[in-house]
């Protein structure tokens, strides 16, 4: 039996997982899909100082108090920012790492540093993306735009300071959304399929993968253990 934890991505929430999760948990396995602070269910906490740091301190507290160990990790999307930033905390607890369309930084680069502009924000929050920029199905926008919230922008302007765990992490799977594909995520699919410890993947939908194609995502996630 393993342990998943399934980190989202910006403004959305651990609801988009719901169809990820009960295929995880009829093989048998042990799945946690918190929502980090600060956006849908925990939109009341958005006045709080949220940034960067405090959504990967939610991790390593989830992978803390929970006591988990031999962790499937995977992060959507801005949640790659997340688990690169929790697994510098939290090494010992990690088996295998997923990005599952997803940034993945450098020492020193924040989100907006990857896309090379910052996100335009109101009073400190940033407004969800639609659904329909984000290529989701259409029979699913509606709800998906529904159940997004704005989001703090200093999640996108804080800088991570990294030491190079990642590479110690044998299990490394990198996943690509090949229907509107951003830039980032294609540079990091076309590097990552060169090396020999990542195993690399694609799918044939729009960015959020774990809700048009919940059966292949629950494949390369029960593949990663």
């Amino acid at each position: 039996m393993a342990t998943f934890l399934l980190v989202h991505g910006a403004w959305h929430g651990g609801w988009c997982w719901q169809r990820v999760v009960p295929i995880l948990q009829e093989a048998g396995h042990t799945v946690h899909a918190p929502t980090l602070t600060g956006v849908c269910e925990r939109s009341h906490l958005a006045d709080l100082p949220v940034n960067l740091t405090t959504h990967v301190m939610d991790v390593v507290n989830e992978i803390k108090w929970k006591e988990l160990n031999d962790i499937v990790l995977c992060g959507h999307s801005y949640g790659g920012m997340v688990i690169t930033g929790a697994i510098e905390k939290c090494r010992d607890a990690v088996a295998s790492i997923v990005y599952l369309d997803a940034f993945l930084p450098e020492s020193g680069q924040c989100l907006d540093d990857i896309m090379g502009q910052s996100h335009p924000d109101v009073n400190g929050m940033v407004k969800p993306i639609t659904a329909e920029m984000f290529c989701v199905n259409p029979a699913d926008r509606a709800w998906v735009d529904a159940q997004t919230t704005p989001q703090s922008a200093a999640c996108f302007s804080e800088r991570l300071t990294l030491s190079g765990v990642l590479g110690e992490i044998r299990n490394k799977t990198y996943v690509k959304a090949n229907i509107g594909t951003a830039p980032p995520f294609q540079a990091n699919f076309d590097r990552l399929s060169k090396l020999p410890d990542w195993q690399c993947h694609s799918l044939d939908c729009g960015h959020d993968a774990m809700i048009d194609m919940p059966n292949e995502v629950a494949e390369i996630l029960l593949a990663a253990i």
